[in-house]
């Protein structure tokens, strides 16, 4: 194989390996906004298991989304150093763990959920565990805005000290 074929097959793994990032973040971002529309005090049976099954999307694709960004920042973006260095990239990956932990008190009460549904019971809900699912998703998705505008400044060298 010529050294521009396989400068070519990089470069087209290299945009695939982006665009599942990108798609990632758009899954990431819709299933949490599915989540924060269908919440309400008295869930029907398939709005239970819609925001379940919105959970496990959301779960997947944040998954992808640390898979893809790792090969991203490995082999197919400007270098590790790159970004290790710049203060941005830390503040985007701390974003990013914070984000994902504030998820883990709705995703493991949707968990639990699957017990009473299971049954043919519907989770018990009261308006103020409703309204705290409520903050807890609207800070995760103002943290799915500010990430790839992060990202965005971080790629254009903003946040790296000229030496």
């Amino acid at each position: 194989m010529a050294l521009f074929e396989m400068l070519e097959l990089s470069a087209f793994k290299g945009a695939v390996v982006a665009y599942i990032h990108y798609l990632c973040i758009v899954l990431c971002f819709g299933a949490l906004l599915f989540e924060r529309l269908r919440l309400k005090v008295n869930l029907n049976r398939d709005d239970a298991i819609s925001i379940i099954i919105a959970d496990i999307i959301y779960g997947l694709a944040g998954l992808m989304l640390i898979i893809t960004g790792i090969l991203r920042v490995r082999y197919f973006g400007q270098g590790a150093e790159f970004y290790t260095e710049n203060p941005l990239f830390w503040f985007k990956v701390a974003s990013y763990i914070a984000v994902g932990l504030l998820s883990l008190y709705p995703t493991i009460t949707y968990i639990l959920w699957a017990i009473p549904i299971s049954q043919n019971n519907l989770p018990t809900l009261t308006s103020e565990m409703v309204s705290r699912f409520k903050i807890i998703i609207n800070v995760e998705l103002v943290g799915f805005l500010l990430i790839p505008l992060i990202a965005t400044l971080m790629a254009r060298g903003i946040g790296l000290s000229i030496a």
